[in-house]
């Protein structure tokens, strides 16, 4: 049976649960979350693999590079990902990718960047089963009213990421700022 190395790593915003397959990050989550039994049976089905506890090189870079994130010191990870998931989910998570750190987006641009205008829920639903947070920048989707919607980590996670991007973003001279 194939494997996926996880471990679970405290931050400023909660526990994560981080795992890696064959040299790539498969899951950057929330341990907590409402959906994670969804999320990590969805990962095991996809690679025919189970979850060990183990520690590899990805995952010390991945918390190298999460730390960086949250202290402000990284705008851009550069860690190699597997993404688990439909082709669809997939479309939307690399349309997730070039949501810019300091900017938001709302699911309905997310639904147009991929050319899919009237899958709005759609887009909403695999914004929600994104299992590599952070780098995959799903907590950058707001609601088209400007409200801040739906975060696996919980809402006032998903503020203190944009507030954290946003402070950091007006500081090198660019993008709005969210109250």
């Amino acid at each position: 049976m194939n494997q996926i190395n996880t471990q679970c790593y405290k931050t400023k915003i909660g526990e994560l649960i981080l795992g890696s397959f064959e040299g790539k990050l498969c899951l950057m989550d929330f341990r907590y979350r409402r959906m994670r039994i969804t999320v990590d049976n969805r990962i095991k089905k996809g690679l025919k693999a189970e979850f060990t506890e183990r520690d590899d090189e990805i995952l010390e870079e991945t918390r190298c590079q999460i730390d960086e994130y949250l202290d402000g010191e990284r705008k851009k990870f550069d860690i190699p990902l597997l993404m688990v998931g439909t082709d669809f989910q997939k479309s939307v998570w690399n349309a997730l990718m070039k949501v810019p750190y300091g900017v938001t987006s709302t699911y309905l641009q997310l639904a147009k960047d991929i050319d899919n205008e009237k899958a709005v829920r759609a887009v909403a639903n695999a914004n929600g089963a994104n299992s590599i947070g952070l780098i995959i920048p799903c907590h950058r989707i707001i609601g088209s009213d400007g409200k801040l919607v739906g975060y696996g980590g919980g809402l006032p996670v998903k503020k203190r990421l944009l507030k954290l991007e946003q402070r950091n973003t007006v500081l090198s001279g660019n993008g709005n700022v969210i109250s």
